[in-house]
C-alpha cells in the first residue's frame, strides 16, 4: 500500500446523496478478483448514461479527490468499490458522511475518507460545478486548505492515519512489530527453559 502523502488536487464534484456500492462498482464486474483495471469500470451506469458525468471529463483525469454528499458507500460491503475509486487515481473522498462498512474497508486500502460539516461540502460542491476548485488534503495535520487559504480540521482513528501514512495494511502493520514479537518469544521460551532446569534440581 502507497504511503500517504499530503494532497493538492482538483475536486471532482459527486453531488448526490447515497451513492451506493452499486452505482460506484456494479455487480455484473464483481467475477474480478483482482484490483487492477477495476478503476475503468468505476461509475459504469452514470458514465454511460450521462455524457456530461464528471469521470467523462478530461480535466478531471489526473485529479485525486472526490467530493459527495452524505452516506457516500452505502449498500453492500463489497471491496470491489473502494479498490475502483483507488484504481481510477483517486486518493481522498470527502463528504458528509459514509457508511460504516466502507469507511472501514476505505482505511484497509490506501483510501483516505473524510468527513467535513455540511456547509463546507456544501460550499465545495457548489463551486466545483461551475468553477475548477482545488483542495489540500493534509492527513498528518488532519485538514483540509479550502481555495480562499483557510483551513477546517477533521476527525480521523489514530490506528488507521498511522497506517495510511506508513502505507500499511493490516498485516503489514503486524509484521512492523516484528523485532518486538521476536523478542518477546524468545524471553518466553528462555523463561521456560530455566523453570524446566531449576525443576530438575
Amino acid at each position: 500500500m502507497d504511503k500517504f502523502t499530503k494532497i493538492t488536487s482538483m475536486a471532482i464534484p459527486l453531488p448526490y446523496k447515497d451513492v451506493d456500492t452499486d452505482l460506484i462498482y456494479p455487480a455484473q464486474f464483481l467475477t474480478s478478483i483482482s484490483r487492477q483495471g477495476c478503476g475503468k469500470n468505476l461509475f459504469y451506469q452514470l458514465k454511460k448514461k450521462d455524457p456530461a458525468f464528471p469521470f467523462n471529463n478530461e480535466k478531471y483525469k489526473n485529479a485525486q479527490i472526490l467530493v459527495a454528499d452524505y452516506n457516500f458507500g452505502c449498500g453492500s460491503s463489497r471491496e470491489h468499490a473502494v479498490w475502483a475509486i483507488y484504481d481510477a487515481g483517486i486518493r481522498v473522498v470527502i463528504a458528509k458522511s459514509f457508511a460504516d462498512i466502507f469507511y472501514s474497508n476505505a482505511a484497509k486500502n490506501g483510501l483516505l475518507l473524510v468527513t467535513l460539516p455540511d456547509n463546507i461540502v456544501d460550499n465545495i460542491l457548489r463551486d466545483a460545478q461551475s468553477n475548477d476548485v482545488r483542495l489540500t488534503v493534509d492527513l498528518e495535520e488532519q485538514k483540509v486548505t479550502l481555495p480562499d487559504g483557510s483551513s477546517v480540521s477533521f476527525p480521523y482513528d489514530s490506528f488507521s492515519k498511522h497506517c495510511l501514512l506508513n502505507g500499511l495494511d493490516d498485516i503489514q502493520y503486524l509484521q512492523s512489530f516484528h523485532d518486538e514479537i521476536a523478542s518477546f518469544f524468545e524471553k518466553k521460551n528462555e523463561s521456560r527453559i530455566f523453570s524446566t532446569l531449576s525443576a530438575n534440581n
